[in-house]
């Protein structure tokens, strides 16, 4: 009967030639016979500046890694600003994925674990921030409800996770947020005020029909 392998074989052109006679193509077989030099045409898709070239985290070494996270940080907060949200998660997830990496070599709650917890902390909320904007809140109550299991004087966390509470309907955990807010930094009660007063317009406009949110809030800084 028929081969079961036929076709799903892989091997060099050597072999190829040992086995069939043939490297499979005219024109190469006619090349084989007779060699001659070769002229290929190279299209350059992209110039990129000395030092530019940024590997993917996982071909990084562990120095690299937390040399990487700075820079990868900066860069997300840039294309934050320019309103670049999609891409500046991306960057933070990209750094986080560094930390991460790194915490897993480690001993959970001991001091070098910690301190890389520490710093993924703050990367981890302006993620949520971006989810934030892009409407994916439930993201946003998990990863801040992770960061609060933690560390439970965490402002932004609770800031965060009220908003997206509120965003989702959860009216009394988004109050509860947004007063441990206060009692944890009164100076921003304008902020929490307006929120709330968000919160309550947007109750009203849901009993008489369709209604939206905001994911910024002016005079509170979204990133860290």
């Amino acid at each position: 009967g028929k081969d079961p392998l036929e076709g799903q074989r892989h091997c060099c052109s050597v072999a190829q030639l040992h086995d069939h006679y043939s490297l499979g193509y005219p024109d190469l077989d006619e090349l084989q016979k007779n060699p001659q030099p070769l002229i290929f045409d190279i299209e350059v898709l992209k110039v990129e500046e000395p030092g530019s070239y940024q590997q993917d985290p996982w071909a990084m070494t562990d120095e690299e890694k937390l040399q990487a996270v700075p820079l990868i940080h900066k860069e997300g907060n840039e294309l934050y600003r320019q309103g670049k949200v999609q891409e500046a998660a991306a960057k933070y997830y990209d750094a986080i994925a560094c930390l991460k990496n790194l915490q897993m070599k480690e001993q959970p709650g001991s001091p070098d674990w910690i301190e890389l917890d520490q710093k993924i902390t703050p990367l981890l909320l302006n993620y949520c921030q971006c989810k934030l904007q892009c409407e994916e809140y439930y993201e946003v109550l998990d990863h801040c409800s992770s960061i609060l299991n933690k560390y439970e004087d965490n402002v932004k966390a609770y800031f965060k996770r009220g908003k997206a509470h509120a965003a989702v309907w959860n009216v009394a955990e988004a109050r509860a947020d947004f007063a441990k807010v206060l009692a944890l930094d009164p100076s921003l009660r304008p902020v929490v005020s307006r929120e709330l007063r968000s919160l309550e317009a947007r109750l009203r406009e849901k009993d008489s029909g369709a209604c939206t949110g905001r994911c910024y809030t002016e005079g509170y800084s979204p990133l860290v």
